[in-house]
C-alpha cells in the first residue's frame, strides 16, 4: 500500500481523516465558503494548512465552477468543493453541473445536520441524498460511522477519474468530529480499499485500429473534428492531419489541441463557429472526431455524405452526433499513435488542403477587416482582435458565454503553450470569473485574461472580484486581466430573440444598467481602465498586459454589432427582419452595423491560394 501523504494525530477526527484521504488522490485545494455545516472539515483544514489549501470565494456556485476549472487549466487531477449543508449545497450545484457537463472529475463535500437531527426539520434541513442524485449519480453517498472514511473516499475519487464525472459525499456535522478509525477492523461488514489510481490510457483492439485507417485513407477530402478529449494529442493530432491531408475545425472546448495559426486549422465549429469550418464540413467525404461531442447535428456532413470515425474514451459517447462506421473506444494519444503506424505514408499537398488554406486565409481577413470598422462607440471585435496580437505565450485565458464566446472563437489565435477553456457544454453565464480564480491558483506564475460580457460580470464577477483582492498579492505574476463588453445588453439573446423569433428586443427582460467597473476596481486596490474610444484599445490591453497588478477594463461596446452565423440562413435572416419591422429599439444599430457584417463576411473570396 501507498505511505499516507502524512500521518493523522492520535486525537485525529473524521475530519482530518477525510482530508488525509483525499491527499492520497492528490486534493490539495478546495473550494468553498464555510458555515456551521461543516465546521468539522474547516478545522481538520485549518490543522493541515502547510499541506492542503481552502479557497475562500463569495458565493458555492463559485465553488463548484472552480472545481471544475482547477481540473481544466491542470491545477490537480480532481476538483473538490467544500459547501456547507442547506443553502451552501443549494447553491453549489451550477458549477457542479458544469463540471458534469463537461466530463471534469470533481468531488463534493457537502455538509449535513447531524445525525442525532436528522428527520426532525431542522435549520438548513435538505434532502441532500435527492438533491444530489443527478448530479453525483455516478456515486452519492453518506458518511455515517469513522469507518466509512476510506471506501466511500477511495469509491468517490475513483469513480470521478475513471467516468470523469461529479461525485458527492455527505458530511453530518456530529459525525466529522467523532475519533477517526484510519484501520477498520478486519471483520464482516468492513472494508480496506485502495488509494491507488486506476491503470492508465487504453487503445482499440489492433482489428478496429486497422478498419479505421482503411476507412479514413480512402479520403480525397478528410475533416477532423477535435475537442477536449484530445488535450494531450497535441503532436498526435497534427500528425495524422497532415497524414490524411485534413483540414482540422474545433470545438471551443479543444481549442488548445491545435495551433490556430496553421492554414489547416479552420477553427471554431458550430453557431458560434467559422465558415471554413462549416465549408470544411459541407465538402468532405471523411470525417474523423477525436474527443468531441458538439451537438449541433446541423454543422456536421449531411447523413450519407462522409465515412465517418469516431475517438473517444467513453463508449457511450460514440456515434450519438454523426453515423460512423468504425468507432474505437480509446485515449486520443495512444489511439492515434496506433492509427498512425496503420495509415501509412501521407498523400503530400493535396487540392483539398489548398482549398482549406484558402478558404481560411478569406475568413481571417475578413475577420480583421470588421473589427477594424466602426462602431458606437467601440467595435467589441477590436478589442479581441487587438488582444490576439498581444497575447503572451504562456497565457491562460478564461471566457464567458455570450458574445465574448462569439468573439474569441473569431479573433483569438490559441496556439502551443497557451491554456484555455469556458463552460463547454452547460454554456452558463458566469463561468468566466471562477475560471480565473482556479487558473490563476493552479499557476500563480502565469499571466491570464478573463473575457466577460456585462450580464455575466453582473451576474458574479463583480462579487469575485474581492477574492480577487483578497488574494492576488500571493501570486508570483500579478497580472489578471478582466475585460467587461459592457454593451448595457443581454446581447446574444437579444439576438437569438431576433434571428430565431422575429421578435424585437424586449428592453426590459435585456437591457442592463451602466456599471463603472473600472471604479469597483479601483476601490478594490486594483486597476481600471475605461475604454469609450477605439483609439484607446491597444494602449489600454499593453498598460493592462503590463500592470503590477489586476486590471478591469471596463470597454463601452456596441450592442448593435452582429454576430454572423457561418452559414445565415434565409429564414434567420427573414426574421431578422420582421423584428426590426416590428419597432426593435436599436433598428438603426442593427442597419448601421448587419450591413458592413453581411457584405464583408459573405462577399465573394478567393478560396484557393
Amino acid at each position: 500500500m501507498p505511505a499516507d501523504p502524512w500521518p493523522l494525530p492520535r486525537n485525529a477526527t473524521v475530519a482530518d481523516h477525510i482530508v488525509q484521504r483525499l491527499a492520497c488522490w492528490g486534493v490539495r485545494r478546495y473550494f468553498g465558503y464555510p458555515g456551521d455545516g461543516i465546521n468539522g472539515m474547516t478545522s481538520a483544514l485549518q490543522r493541515t494548512y502547510q499541506q492542503a489549501q481552502f479557497i475562500q470565494v463569495r458565493h458555492e456556485e463559485t465553488a463548484g465552477f472552480a472545481a471544475s476549472a482547477h481540473v481544466k487549466y491542470g491545477g490537480g487531477p480532481l476538483g473538490a468543493v467544500l459547501v456547507t449543508s442547506g443553502p451552501g449545497a443549494i447553491h453549489a450545484l451550477n458549477g457542479l453541473y458544469d463540471a458534469k457537463l463537461d466530463h471534469q472529475p470533481v468531488v463534493a463535500l457537502v455538509g449535513h445536520t447531524a445525525l442525532t437531527a436528522e428527520g426532525g426539520g431542522y435549520y438548513q434541513e435538505v434532502d441532500l441524498l435527492a438533491l444530489y442524485k443527478d448530479v453525483a449519480a455516478a456515486f452519492l453517498a453518506q458518511l455515517d460511522h469513522p469507518s466509512q472514511v476510506r471506501h466511500l473516499v477511495d469509491r468517490a475519487c475513483r469513480t470521478a477519474l475513471a467516468r470523469r464525472t461529479v461525485t458527492a459525499l455527505v458530511l453530518p456535522l456530529d459525525v466529522q468530529d467523532l475519533a477517526a478509525m484510519p484501520n477498520p477492523p478486519h471483520a464482516h461488514g468492513y472494508y480496506h480499499t485502495s488509494s491507488v489510481p486506476s491503470s492508465g490510457p487504453t487503445v482499440p483492439p489492433e482489428a478496429d485500429v486497422r478498419q479505421a485507417a482503411e476507412v479514413l485513407r480512402g479520403g480525397e477530402r478528410v475533416a477532423m473534428l477535435v475537442g477536449q478529449g484530445a488535450i494531450g494529442a497535441e503532436n498526435e493530432v497534427r500528425e495524422v492531419a497532415h497524414r490524411l491531408g485534413a483540414g482540422v475545425a474545433t470545438a471551443l472546448l479543444g481549442f488548445t489541441v491545435v495551433d490556430h495559426r496553421e492554414p489547416w486549422v479552420t477553427g471554431a465549429i458550430g453557431l458560434l463557429g467559422t465558415r471554413p469550418s462549416w465549408q470544411l464540413m459541407d465538402e468532405c467525404d471523411r470525417l474523423l472526431i477525436v474527443g468531441s461531442n458538439m451537438p449541433y447535428s446541423e454543422f456536421y456532413p449531411p447523413a450519407g455524405q462522409a465515412r465517418a470515425v469516431q475517438i473517444d474514451h467513453d463508449g457511450t459517447q460514440l456515434g450519438l452526433r454523426y453515423p460512423t462506421e468504425v468507432n474505437l473506444t480509446g485515449d486520443a494519444a495512444p489511439t492515434l499513435r496506433a492509427l498512425l503506424r496503420e495509415l501509412g505514408p501521407g498523400p503530400g499537398p493535396t487540392r483539398w488542403r489548398q482549398t482549406i488554406a484558402g478558404a481560411t486565409a478569406a475568413w481571417r481577413q475578413a475577420q480583421h477587416e470588421l473589427a477594424a470598422q466602426d462602431a458606437e462607440p467601440v467595435n467589441p471585435q477590436r478589442l479581441f482582435a487587438s488582444l490576439n496580437d498581444r497575447l503572451p505565450d504562456d497565457v491562460m485565458l478564461a471566457v464567458d458565454c455570450g458574445t465574448t464566446t462569439a468573439w474569441y472563437a473569431r479573433h483569438v489565435k490559441v496556439r502551443p503553450g497557451m491554456l484555455a477553456s469556458l463552460s463547454g457544454t452547460l454554456l452558463s453565464m458566469g463561468g468566466a470569473m471562477p475560471y480565473a480564480l482556479a487558473a490563476k491558483f493552479a499557476h500563480p506564475d502565469r499571466p491570464l485574461v478573463a473575457l466577460i460580457g456585462d450580464g455575466a460580470m453582473q451576474m458574479n464577477g463583480v462579487n469575485e472580484l474581492i477574492t480577487v483582492a483578497k488574494y492576488w498579492r500571493g501570486w508570483a505574476d500579478p497580472r489578471f486581466v478582466v475585460l467587461v463588453l459592457n454593451n448595457r445588453d443581454l446581447a446574444f439573446v437579444s439576438w437569438e430573440q431576433r434571428s430565431t423569433e422575429g421578435t424585437p428586443m424586449f428592453p426590459d427582460s435585456q437591457q442592463l444598467p451602466d456599471i463603472a467597473y473600472h471604479r469597483w476596481a479601483d476601490v478594490l486596490g486594483l486597476r481600471g481602465e475605461l475604454v469609450d474610444h477605439p483609439d484607446q484599445v491597444s494602449d489600454a490591453w499593453d498598460r493592462a498586459l503590463s500592470a503590477d497588478r489586476p486590471t478591469v477594463i471596463n470597454a463601452l461596446v456596441d450592442p448593435a454589432e452582429l454576430m454572423m452565423p457561418p452559414h445565415f440562413t434565409a429564414e434567420q435572416a427573414r426574421k431578422t427582419a420582421a423584428a426590426i419591422l416590428r419597432g426593435d429599439t436599436d433598428w438603426a444599430g442593427i442597419i448601421r452595423r448587419g450591413l458592413p457584417s453581411v457584405v464583408t463576411t459573405y462577399r465573394p473570396r478567393r478560396t484557393t491560394p
